[in-house]
């Protein structure tokens, strides 16, 4: 009798150890993650999945010397804006018509796919610029479209203002299907 209760404390503290080794990292690893920033992407079908800092910095970048037209005309912003092409973010095959962009300020901008995946203007979450990474970088995640001469211009960009497309503090980016 001795011999069988000595077996089922050492049956109950192997399984205490095995369930300590498998949740303390499990714990440790969303603690972590929960700290570092982040962005949501949200898809069509409801699917949600945040990104994190490390996880972008794990996909192809791209480091660009840019700077847009506001407005008024006036070109804003300049600097080298380091980032992940916005496609790479929502993985190859994704299905979207266009996307909108929501800022953590409650800003939005829906952008129509083509200009997403432009490759003459290539559009990027950027999350370094001038060398500073978010968060240190206050103007935290950021949309930077970036052409080869780094200028987005109102006119040659067609719209009256291409600073609307460089949201600043990007906290989710929804891929939407239109019917």
């Amino acid at each position: 009798m001795a011999v069988v209760r000595g077996f089922q404390r050492l049956y109950l503290v192997a399984f205490l150890l095995l369930v300590i080794a498998i949740v303390i990292p499990v714990i440790v690893r969303v603690a972590l993650l929960s700290h570092q920033p982040a962005i949501e992407i949200a898809r069509p079908d409801g699917r949600r999945r945040m990104i994190t800092l490390s996880q972008m910095k794990r996909l192809p970048s791209l480091t660009c010397t840019g700077t847009y037209q506001n407005q008024f005309g006036n070109w804003r912003d300049e600097g080298v804006y380091t980032g992940v092409r916005l496609t790479d973010l929502f993985g190859t095959g994704a299905e979207y018509e266009l996307i909108r962009v929501v800022a953590t300020d409650g800003y939005t901008i829906e952008v129509e796919r083509r200009r997403v995946e432009d490759p003459g203007y290539p559009m990027i979450l950027a999350y370094a610029y001038n060398g500073v990474e978010v968060p240190s970088w206050e103007m935290g995640f950021r949309i930077a479209v970036l052409p080869e001469d780094g200028n987005v211009g109102n006119e040659e960009y067609g719209v009256p203002s291409a600073g609307s497309f460089w949201v600043k503090n990007v906290g989710q980016i929804v891929l939407i299907e239109v019917p």
